[in-house]
């Protein structure tokens, strides 16, 4: 059915539903809810292309130089070099 077949039709029209609102708070850039603590204990994060602890620590926990909590945490993972973290590891962010 094109629009001019909907604009022609003379049978039972019904109004336009409004769309869906969002949840009070909404969403941030990356899909976590607006408003809510950012890490918790258990929290998981998977690397991706660009990504450095201190960008994580930043975007987490919204202090860069908490980048130290993050390496303790995943030292096994991670490895002895704490700048050399490899895309698709999946890192335990501690809560603080």
């Amino acid at each position: 059915m094109g629009l001019f077949d909907f604009l022609s039709d003379k049978g039972e029209q019904k109004p336009v539903e409004p769309a869906a609102q969002p949840a009070a708070g909404g969403t941030d850039f990356f899909g976590n809810a607006a408003g809510a603590a950012p890490a918790t204990a258990g929290d998981s994060y998977t690397v991706v292309s660009g990504d450095s602890l201190s960008k994580i620590a930043k975007h987490h926990y919204g202090d860069a130089a908490k980048w130290h909590q993050i390496y303790e945490a995943n030292k096994a993972t991670i490895g002895s070099n704490p700048d050399h973290i490899e895309v698709g590891q999946v890192l335990t962010l501690p809560s603080l």
